[in-house]
C-alpha cells in the first residue's frame, strides 16, 4: 500500500511561553502543501525498513515510521511488514516531513490491517512522537496552540494561490532554533491577522524564529526579500526553518523565480494550492 506524506507551512508562528516541562507554548496556523515523500508498506516475512532519496540520519530504530509500527504491532499483534520511504521533503527545513511520515504510517497501517482506529485515536498515538505529528492525520488547516499539538479549526483558504518554497540546504535543529527565543505573546493573535486582507500579512504575520536565525544565516533573509521583490504578497520562514516560502497571486510572475533569481544549488518547489 502506497501513500504520499505531504509537507506543511506555518502561517505565522509566535512563541508565547516556556512550559514547566521545558517545552514551549506556541501559536501558529498549519497549512498542508503538496511537497511529498512516498511511503510504501507491504506485508513481509520479516520486518524491513529501506530508504531512497534524501539521506536520513540516525538509527533505524529511532525512525518515526518504525516507532509507529512497533507501537501498533505490540498492541495489535501485527505481522511483519516491509516499509520503504522515499524521502523528498528536506530534513531540518521546518516543513514537518518527518512528522508527516509518522502520521501516514499509522494511517496506512490502519487501512492495511483494518484496525478501525478513529482519527482521534491515531492522533493520540503520534502526539508523543512530535508536536505537529497529529496535524497530518486530518491534514486540514488548523490554528495550533500549546506545544503545537492542540488544534482549532480555522477558516483560511489559499486555494488558487501560487506557492514557491526555497530550500537553501541548511539544516536547522529544533534546539538551535530555540536558542535565541524570548517567549512573548503577540499584541494581535494569529487568528485575527489571518482574517485580515492578505496584503496586510506582510506587516502583521510574523515567525518568531526569524529574528535570531536570520542573524546566523543572513542568506535566509536574502531569500525572503527576493521573494517579495519577485511579487509575493506574503513570504516567511516555515516553522523553525530553513525553508522560506512565498505566496503569489499570479502564476506568470512565478516563472521569474526559475530564471536565475536563486543559486542553482538551492532546491525550489512551486505548486498551485
Amino acid at each position: 500500500m502506497v501513500s504520499f506524506p505531504n509537507a506543511k507551512i506555518n502561517l505565522g508562528l509566535n512563541i508565547v511561553g516556556k512550559r514547566a516541562d521545558d517545552y514551549h507554548n506556541l501559536e501558529s496556523c498549519f497549512y498542508s502543501v503538496p511537497w511529498q515523500d512516498a511511503l510504501e508498506i507491504l506485508p513481509s516475512e520479516k520486518f524491513q525498513l529501506t530508504f531512497s532519496g534524501i539521506e536520513i540520519p540516525g538509527k533505524h530504530n529511532d525512525n518515526l515510521c518504525v516507532r509507529v509500527y512497533t507501537s501498533l504491532a505490540k498492541e495489535f499483534k501485527l505481522p511483519p511488514v516491509q516499509i520503504h520511504l522515499h524521502k523528498n521533503i528536506p530534513i531540518g527545513a521546518g516543513l514537518g516531513g518527518g512528522s508527516s511520515d509518522a502520521a501516514f504510517t499509522i494511517k496506512t497501517l490502519n487501512k492495511l490491517f483494518r484496525l478501525n482506529l478513529s482519527d482521534e485515536t491515531m492522533e493520540e498515538y503520534v502526539k508523543p512522537l512530535g508536536s505537529d505529528c497529529a496535524f497530518f492525520i486530518n491534514n486540514k488547516p488548523v490554528f495550533a496552540y500549546d506545544k503545537g499539538d492542540r488544534f482549532e479549526e480555522i477558516n483560511i483558504n489559499l486555494r488558487g494561490k501560487i506557492l514557491v518554497i526555497i530550500y537553501p540546504g541548511i539544516h536547522i535543529s529544533t534546539k538551535e532554533a530555540y536558542n535565541g527565543i524570548k517567549p512573548q505573546r503577540s499584541a494581535i493573535s494569529i487568528k485575527e491577522i489571518l482574517l485580515m486582507d492578505k496584503r496586510r500579512w506582510k506587516d502583521q504575520l510574523k515567525n518568531d524564529f526569524e529574528m535570531e536565525l536570520f542573524k546566523i544565516y543572513p542568506e535566509l533573509d536574502v531569500i525572503k526579500n527576493t521573494l517579495y521583490q519577485l511579487g509575493a504578497f506574503y513570504a516567511s520562514m516555515s516553522g523553525s526553518g530553513s525553508a522560506i516560502y512565498g505566496l503569489f497571486e499570479n502564476e506568470a510572475i512565478v516563472s521569474s523565480v526559475f530564471s536565475g533569481s536563486f543559486p542553482p544549488e538551492y532546491k525550489v518547489m512551486s505548486a498551485i494550492l
